[in-house]
């Protein structure tokens, strides 16, 4: 069993094929913590409306869930864009679990993360989500040449990788929104006087800190299967959790080259409004 102060996941996708519920499951099961935030898009309710997959271990994902929050941890729900339905619900409880538009993270250590799923810089930042960057139907394809693909691994008795992972990390334009995207995220934080911002919604884990804050991102239980976690000292570690759960990457303790410096200047050159409109979209 393994225990953490807080765990953080978004982007499950339950309700669809491409998710990978065994693996969350696993780690749910392992999984000890006083918070855990569901970061959006845990129900894929768009995908559902055209097709519904939602198998046995979909449903114990969820039951594991009220589980979770009946037996004393804290569960709190933000919805994102594919499961927005929920946002109605902000401020009450269902089954135990909390629902937010946002919420504020304290640290051990006494940070201050501020927590919102992230599709809330969509407009923002003027670019398309992600997997639109590759389109629909491409990223459609990629995340069956991955089911296929780690289904002949399973055959074979290789671990589950990533190959639509992979992939999109080779197109151009998709690193460049994940960076568009991180800068509009610590910008938002530095604003708000925040020591850094905990976001899921563009199914890519990781942590770039500028001068002033940390930027996280949980990753997704589609492709990835990660989460991040907050160890009792306050320090803050990606996970992948598969049939051979490791360590992604710890926090950094020193900026990025390309957001301190001379390159800190970015962070400024945002439109005027910014941070009012992501509040605004956020709740």
């Amino acid at each position: 069993m393994r225990q953490y102060r807080s765990v953080f996941i978004s982007d499950v996708h339950l309700g669809t094929a491409d998710c990978q519920a065994d693996y969350l499951l696993d780690f749910l099961n392992n999984l000890q913590c006083e918070t855990l935030y569901l970061v959006g898009d845990i129900v894929d309710l768009i995908a559902m409306q055209r097709r519904s997959h939602f198998p046995e271990s979909h449903r114990q994902v969820i039951h594991k869930l009220i589980d979770l929050a009946a037996s004393g941890t804290r569960v709190i729900y933000i919805p994102g864009n594919h499961d927005e339905f929920f946002r109605r619900f902000c401020g009450q409880t269902l089954s135990g679990i909390e629902l937010k538009y946002k919420a504020v993270h304290a640290t051990a250590d006494g940070r201050q993360f501020l927590v919102c799923h992230g599709d809330q810089f969509d407009q923002v930042v003027r670019c398309s989500p992600l997997m639109l960057l590759v389109g629909d139907r491409a990223h459609g394809l990629l995340l069956r040449l991955n089911r296929w693909f780690n289904a002949l691994r399973r055959l074979q008795g290789k671990p589950y990788w990533s190959l639509a992972a992979w992939l999109k990390s080779r197109i151009g334009r998709a690193r460049t929104f994940i960076r568009r995207f991180e800068l509009a995220a610590l910008t938002v934080a530095e604003k708000g006087h925040y020591d850094g911002f905990i976001c899921g919604h563009i199914h890519s884990a990781g942590f770039l800190r500028s001068e002033d804050g940390l930027y996280c991102n949980d990753g997704d239980w589609v492709e990835h299967c990660t989460a991040l976690v907050e160890r009792e000292n306050g320090k803050l570690e990606l996970l992948h959790w598969s049939e051979s759960p490791s360590v992604l990457a710890v926090e950094p303790e020193v900026p990025h080259p390309e957001v301190c410096g001379d390159a800190r200047p970015v962070l400024d050159r945002v439109p005027a409004g910014f941070v009012e409109q992501v509040n605004r979209l956020a709740g």
